[in-house]
């Protein structure tokens, strides 16, 4: 290419939180960004504690990418330790229909449901967002961001609708989700999935049901008839499992909830991980005799 063609100057530091967070930034960012992303594939969000490397990986950063609804609280520390002055953007669910009460009582008592990312329309706020902060953190690839931003977000409104297609295919009588942790709520709504329990509540993944609350949720599992209990890939799976056992439903498909999967796995991009998520539904709701898949996405 010409003189013009390479990019003038360094990438932009972009501190991301999350795992959904960080491929967003990276789907728009593209070659123009260096994203710090805080948190591991399959670490839990809820009960994280920042490391010296984290405060060190923020020292630079002109911009930090945030989830809200406290759920990255510790994050603030953070920025604050590194001495850095970025600026700072907060995402948290634009839908506000689509705001979801989080847990009534209890040490882990909240406002709302803070997995937003599990509709992908907020997704698409999300992206949106992200586009416009890089493009004033950087005026100069402000046309990239723009292109990135678009053919990504036609990627997820085309998974949106390829999940809608596929939920709308079984009787919403037999949409009957139970997992082993409140993280689906925002999916539920989206895809007319009635959440007949979870195991964990969706501010932490550290309670531990009661004896009475585990028995509760079998007593639920047989009067709905539920199918399958769906453990989640970053928590132990051996309470679901034992739930399961205890009513015949079952425990072999996985979701993702809190964070993305590694790498090589089913769940390594949001849209992947949204894909493996409607397909286990599928397959835990009809028996294993269909699953959900989306071959219409782009980004395929």
């Amino acid at each position: 290419g010409g003189p013009g063609a390479a990019r003038a100057a360094a990438p932009l530091p972009v501190v991301a939180t999350t795992t959904q967070l960080g491929d967003f930034v990276r789907q728009v960012g593209g070659a123009d960004v260096k994203v710090t992303q805080i948190l591991r594939p399959n670490t839990d969000p809820h009960e994280y504690e920042p490391r010296p490397s984290d405060v060190r990986g923020t020292a630079g950063a002109r911009l930090v990418v945030q989830s809200g609804n406290r759920l990255d609280r510790w994050m603030a520390k953070v920025v604050s330790e590194s001495g850095a002055k970025p600026a700072i953007l907060t995402i948290a669910p634009a839908h506000t229909p689509q705001r979801i009460a989080g847990e009534r009582s209890g040490p882990e008592a909240s406002r709302f449901d803070p997995h937003w990312w599990h509709d992908p329309r907020n997704a698409e706020a999300a992206v949106a967002a992200i586009r416009d902060a890089l493009s004033k953190a950087d005026p100069a690839a402000k046309a990239r961001f723009a292109a990135n931003a678009k053919r990504y977000l036609a990627q997820l409104r085309a998974l949106d609708a390829g999940i809608a297609r596929c939920f709308a295919a079984v009787p919403r009588s037999e949409r009957r989700l139970v997992t082993d942790h409140d993280a689906f709520g925002y999916f539920a709504r989206r895809y007319g999935i009635t959440v007949v329990g979870a195991v964990i509540p969706s501010q932490t993944t550290q309670s531990q049901p009661s004896a009475g609350d585990v028995a509760r949720l079998v007593k639920l599992i047989e009067r709905e008839h539920v199918k399958a209990v769906f453990p989640e890939s970053s928590i132990n799976k051996k309470l679901a499992q034992a739930i399961a056992r205890q009513t015949g439903a079952s425990s072999r498909y996985t979701l993702y909830g809190d964070t993305l999967g590694p790498k090589d796995s089913d769940g390594a991009t949001y849209l992947a991980m949204e894909r493996h998520n409607a397909d286990a539904m599928m397959r835990g709701f009809t028996g294993g005799s269909r699953g959900c898949a989306i071959s219409s996405s782009p980004s395929r």
